[in-house]
């Protein structure tokens, strides 16, 4: 069952699907979280669209409450049905967010950076990943700007680049040699594949199970740190090349 919205114009006004066509302007009033994905994934799934619309009707100006008239709609569209006026829309239109939301989402993208950059880098000097608050002060002094639609992994490289005037910084990934007792190895495999990437493995005839992880050395402190909390210090680990 498709869930009727309640459309609120003073609280959601701007954050907007906007589609302009034969000189006509339509706007569609939605929750801008879930148009971003709808539209980001490219669905067209009616009940998570419904879902997303804070009011099944199409507008002139949403601002003001003005309903777009039905010659418009048949002009443009051939229907008057709202849901498939709204496939369209979200498809072909551009989504309209408040500065207030657009600053939101801006700033969820530079957390989810910093910690990549924390992660996937270090200070080529010390061998050491930068602190995320000397990763954040980098940012602003290089005058980086964020693009709060695009995914921060999307971003990463362009960032990263950036920087590099500003602190000394590199992406480096080490290579954990890494050997489980049989107990622990089957359990911790996906683990481990999860969070780097299996260069060698060997599957021993007593169970035992060596391998070859690399990672981004800006983690192997946390990594080495969890595989001795999760087999009770059951594990050897070395770095390769050192």
């Amino acid at each position: 069952m498709i869930k009727k919205q309640i459309y609120d114009k003073e609280r959601v006004s701007f954050n907007l699907v906007r589609y302009e066509k034969y000189g006509k302007k339509f706007e569609l009033v939605v929750e801008p979280e879930l148009a971003i994905e709808y539209k980001d994934k490219n669905k067209d799934d009616v009940e998570e669209l419904a879902e997303l619309l804070r009011a099944q009707q199409v507008f002139s100006d949403a601002k003001k409450g003005v309903s777009a008239s039905e010659e418009d709609l048949e002009l443009v569209f051939k229907t008057n049905e709202v849901m498939k006026i709204a496939q369209t829309m979200m498809s072909e239109g551009e989504i309209q967010l408040t500065q207030e939301y657009r600053d939101q989402l801006r700033e969820e993208k530079k957390r989810k950076l910093i910690n990549m950059i924390h992660r996937r880098t270090i200070d080529p000097k010390s061998k050491l990943p930068h602190p995320e608050t000397r990763i954040r002060n980098a940012l602003e002094e290089a005058k980086v700007r964020i693009d709060e639609f695009k995914k921060a992994e999307d971003q990463f490289k362009n960032v990263l680049e950036a920087l590099k005037p500003v602190i000394p910084i590199k992406e480096d990934n080490t290579i954990l040699e890494i050997g489980l007792s049989m107990k622990h190895a089957s359990a911790l495999r996906g683990w481990l594949m999860n969070i780097g990437q299996l260069k060698k493995e060997d599957w021993k005839n007593d169970g035992t199970y060596s391998c070859h992880l690399e990672i981004p050395s800006g983690i192997k402190q946390e990594v080495m740190d969890d595989l001795g909390s999760k087999t009770k210090g059951e594990v050897t680990i070395n770095m390769k090349g050192e």
